[in-house]
């Protein structure tokens, strides 16, 4: 699968890494990546409890230190428009299943596919980043909402695993790994799976992905033994 030369897309395991606040880790480099003034947030994924006011608030204040404003997709009278009219658009962490639900409900799916496709830069956070892959069958989240469909945006032809956990050889817990659950996915679904840890994160240009950050990333495939990436290549051709 060849990728649309027109996708701008920062995908990152998260949105806060341990002793850093929101976005701090990686604001520089998406701020120039995005490479624009204004940005829509969505903050679809924020389950009750916290205000979708509230939820904008924290991308707001660090993009201001860069001189980047941004306006929550809520604060418009219609989402759609706000969408088509983006210059860049963040879609934020939560529950992927709220949040791919909500953009159903408000029939925004194809509506992002195709300014993303257009061109329009996009950024994903954990759930943000759940819908850049082919379907979210891999969140680590429970699905308390049904979406009607795990179909995510398919702009990657692979699965992501945001907050990937390696084993923990000195862990008394006896559960299922991370790398267990993936390949009981892979039971049932073919498509690749990366396993991306925090603090790292993709960069989608120019029809090539690179992968930033400081870690690298594990690469899962139905019926092969996994495998650590430092880049990521065409491994799906």
């Amino acid at each position: 699968m060849k990728l649309n030369s027109n996708y701008k897309i920062l995908a990152a395991s998260t949105s806060t890494i341990h002793g850093s606040g929101y976005l701090e880790y990686i604001l520089d480099e998406a701020t120039d990546f995005l490479n624009v003034d204004e940005i829509l947030f969505i903050p679809y994924a924020r389950p009750s409890g916290v205000t979708y006011d509230e939820y904008t608030e924290a991308p707001r204040k660090a993009f201001a230190q860069k001189n980047v404003s941004v306006k929550g997709i809520h604060e418009f009278e219609n989402p759609k428009d706000a969408i088509l009219n983006s210059k860049a658009i963040f879609v934020g962490g939560g529950n992927t299943f709220l949040l791919l639900k909500t953009l159903y409900k408000l029939d925004l799916m194809e509506t992002l596919k195709k300014v993303v496709s257009e061109g329009t830069p996009y950024m994903g956070s954990s759930a943000g980043t759940n819908l850049t892959g082919m379907t979210i069958g891999t969140t680590n989240d429970m699905p308390i909402v049904y979406p009607p469909s795990f179909e995510a945006l398919g702009f990657l032809p692979f699965n992501i695993n945001p907050h990937y956990l390696d084993p923990d050889l000195n862990s008394t817990h006896k559960g299922e790994t991370r790398e267990t659950r993936i390949k009981e996915f892979h039971k049932f679904n073919s498509q690749p799976v990366l396993g991306l840890r925090e603090g790292s994160w993709l960069e989608i240009e120019n029809g090539k992905i690179e992968l930033k950050g400081n870690f690298t990333a594990r690469l899962f495939r139905s019926g092969v033994e996994a495998v650590e990436l430092e880049e990521l290549y065409d491994f799906w051709d």
